[in-house]
């Protein structure tokens, strides 16, 4: 069986968030992992559409509702050179954290454990 790198990210950013954030609501939406393929079918089958963020942090800060972050493993390619998304289901991902961002939310995709931290450092440490 291979390892699933986004899955262990999740862990990791969770671990962090207990530790770091012990009093902050966050959610992982989980069908991005290795579900069988009843599971996916469930899962999908309850899904308002594809390209809902991986993480979802419930704290109000500054001008934002909370914050959704897209979370990619370390050394995912998400701008080809040309400065487009590298693919369309980034793209898609994209256009979604953008109605996000309309919405009030603050939004992010990021790449790797220490980006996931910055984002998250950031948005927690503005003022509510």
């Amino acid at each position: 069986m291979r390892a699933n790198k986004e899955y262990q990210l999740y862990r990791d950013v969770a671990a962090y968030l207990r530790l770091q954030y012990p009093k902050v609501i966050y959610h992982f939406d989980l069908t991005g992992l290795n579900l069988s393929k009843a599971q996916a079918g469930m899962t999908k089958a309850i899904q308002h559409s594809s390209g809902y963020p991986d993480l979802f942090i419930a704290e109000p800060r500054a001008e934002f509702n909370g914050l959704f972050i897209e979370l990619k493993a370390d050394g995912t390619r998400i701008f080809k050179t040309d400065g487009s998304p590298a693919s369309d289901h980034i793209a898609a991902q994209m256009n979604r954290l953008n109605e996000l961002q309309d919405k009030g939310y603050d939004s992010y995709m990021v790449a790797g454990f220490d980006s996931v931290k910055t984002v998250i450092d950031g948005y927690l440490n503005q003022a509510k």
